[in-house]
């Protein structure tokens, strides 16, 4: 109401005001009505698209109240001021009736991430995300504060380069998953983990030469039935300044499974294309710590085989001897998967002595029997491990469901021939008895979770996060698995 107000004074004014207090600087922007309350709108909008507290904290942020020198810090709720005033900084000697004193460029850039942010597909269901927004000074003539804006801009740019690195793993992970089986066979498979190099990730590939060597016959033994060679792959990530000992995931990678000489049922065999879910979580989650330039060490391994017929294929009743030097009886060639990780899992213990290992795979139908697509099942020998993964799960909702392990299942899969046979033939725990199995290849007790994921890597329905097709499943539980207790 008072146009010719002097730098310093109050203005009082009609209608509560939306605007962010001048810098330091006093680089001022001038903005009408009609841009201030567009800009109002949009924070109104968040607050309904599922953002009430960063909403909040734009609104809150948009506003003055009296004089004082203090933080204006930012509530989840509103402040009601009994007066609105706002304070003319010195550059400005009168306000036009019309115009209104609001927001420096770093603030309308901040608003600006914010709105492209929020309509990043897929993301719509992070409430719970550390939005960190500006807090705000008054200012006076003569205050000479110092401006918070450029920091807390630098971290919302931190935070949405997190957001973009999750995106580009679990879009990764899709895409593998969703790719046809003569499309991504083991071949192609391998060469294209040999791509990331490009993001800073250390990548050697085992062909069938190197894995005779080092003795993975249990992996081999898959693949032998294909025209297509079989891959061990691993992936590291030296994010952290000191040697510690990297957190290690391993993944199932058969590209595509019929189930060999058992052979599975023509329907729904397309399906097994996503028999890989379980490596392509473990490329994406390596994609993701990259790109994000996670201050961890990480390694990835992963398995690639083709579980074929032919001459040349493994046979029901045949003895492989694994990578840990225990010897298998192959009672069915459909009980494939626990095989690959076999070898993996110990290979992965010995040569990285990481501090957990975690593996992922569309192991058994057993657990769909159990746990529907809304859980995927976790077995592990320790609770420490266990409770972080589940608490990640929840933050992300990709549930996990305990289930147990008990040295009574073992005699489900002793063998009278061999150390062991593959599968459970007096027949219940099909889940836990494979489980039970990929136990005994994690030789010297180092903390282990395995993830049966075949109900969540691919979905026919479609999700909150999915219309359909190839899920993701895991990149964002493991990548907050490592956010919450290791970074």
């Amino acid at each position: 109401d008072n146009p010719g107000a002097n730098p310093g004074q109050y203005v009082t004014i009609k209608r509560p005001l939306n605007l962010v207090a001048n810098s330091v600087q006093y680089n001022n922007h001038i903005f009408t009505i009609e841009e201030c309350e567009r800009i109002e709108q949009s924070a109104l909008k968040l607050r309904k698209d599922h953002y009430p507290i960063q909403a909040e904290s734009i609104l809150m942020s948009m506003k003055t109240g009296r004089r004082f020198p203090e933080l204006c810090r930012l509530q989840k709720d509103f402040i009601k001021w009994n007066e609105k005033k706002i304070i003319v900084p010195k550059t400005i000697s009168k306000i036009r009736e019309d115009q209104f004193i609001t927001i420096t460029d770093e603030v309308k850039e901040i608003l600006e991430l914010v709105e492209e942010q929020k309509n990043r597909p897929g993301f719509e269901r992070f409430n719970d995300t550390p939005w960190i927004f500006p807090t705000i000074r008054v200012l006076t003539s003569n205050d000479h504060s110092h401006n918070y804006l450029n920091s807390y801009h630098t971290r919302l740019k931190t935070v949405t380069n997190c957001f973009n690195a999750i995106k580009e793993g679990v879009f990764l992970t899709r895409d593998l998953v969703s790719e046809p089986g003569n499309i991504l066979h083991p071949d192609e498979y391998a060469k294209r983990i040999t791509k990331l190099r490009k993001f800073g990730l250390k990548v050697i590939v085992y062909d069938q030469k190197k894995l005779r060597k080092l003795g993975m016959n249990a992996l081999l033994g898959v693949g032998q039935g294909s025209i297509r060679g079989s891959y061990l792959v691993t992936i590291e990530w030296n994010g952290a300044k000191n040697k510690s000992k990297p957190l290690a995931f391993v993944g199932k990678g058969v590209c595509f499974d019929t189930g060999g000489y058992s052979l599975k049922p023509a329907k729904f065999m397309e399906d097994m294309t996503y028999d890989m879910a379980g490596s392509a979580t473990v490329v994406g989650l390596m994609k993701t710590l990259a790109l994000r330039k996670a201050k961890i060490n990480a390694v990835g391994v992963v398995g690639l085989v083709e579980n074929m017929v032919s001459g040349n294929a493994q046979r029901p009743g045949d003895i492989v001897k694994s990578y840990s030097g225990k010897t298998i009886e192959i009672l069915n060639t459909d009980a494939e998967g626990r095989l690959v990780l076999a070898d993996a899992l110990t290979f992965t213990e010995e040569r990285f002595k990481p501090q957990f290992i975690v593996d992922l795979a569309t192991l058994t139908g057993a657990i769909i029997v159990s746990l529907g697509s809304e859980y995927a099942g976790l077995f592990s020998n320790n609770d420490k491990l266990s409770k972080q993964l589940i608490d990640a799960g929840e933050s992300v909702e990709e549930k996990l469901w305990r289930m147990p392990l008990n040295e009574n299942f073992d005699k489900l899969i002793n063998s009278k021939n061999a150390d062991m046979q593959n599968i459970n033939y007096v027949g219940g725990a099909g889940s836990t008895t494979a489980a039970q199995f990929l136990q005994r290849f994690i030789i010297n007790k180092t903390p282990w979770a395995h993830l049966d994921i075949a109900g969540m890597a691919f979905s026919k329905y479609g999700g909150a996060l999915n219309s359909g097709g190839a899920t993701g499943y895991g990149v964002r539980l493991l990548n907050k698995l490592i956010e919450d207790n290791y970074e």
